[in-house]
């Protein structure tokens, strides 16, 4: 469920950006980060405020496009973890571990408590599927072999 979620809510982002086309997006986010009451001159509001005067519609197009393709996975992930498919647990473990030389990198150039929860997080999650295609594994060459247990 929380797979089928994430793309959901990805799905949801990209819609989003579609409908950001073809208005000023730069006065858009200026009114946004005046809103929400942030200093536009520091860290991430100037960052938001900088992607804002630099997108197209061209990139709002790629963005959502890959906004639909992460959807896909993600839903995809979750049918075969819903019905139990070996393949989906192996491409949980694939799609998991995917971040962790990102999540490594990203603590090695400033590192904080939110970076290591993720990271540890993340890890749990793979170390788990890996532990799951084991059991599965042994499961299977169990009901093969009714001696194997003995």
């Amino acid at each position: 469920m929380f797979e089928a979620a994430k793309g959901t809510v990805v799905l949801l982002a990209g819609f989003g950006l579609l409908s950001l086309m073809d208005r000023d997006l730069e006065a858009f986010v200026e009114q946004l980060v005046a809103h929400l009451h942030l200093n536009p001159a520091k860290g991430y509001p100037r960052i938001f405020l900088d992607a804002a005067a630099n997108i197209t519609n061209t990139r709002l197009w790629w963005l959502a496009a890959f906004a639909l393709l992460y959807a896909a996975i993600r839903w995809i992930e979750a049918y075969g973890l819903w019905l139990e498919k070996r393949w989906a647990e192996w491409f949980a473990v694939i799609s998991g571990a995917i971040y962790v030389p990102a999540e490594l990198y990203e603590l090695a150039h400033g590192a904080n408590a939110l970076k290591f929860m993720l990271l540890a997080i993340n890890l749990c999650i793979v170390a788990y599927m890996i532990r799951a295609l084991r059991r599965t594994r042994h499961d299977r060459g169990s009901a093969r072999d009714p001696e194997a247990g003995v």
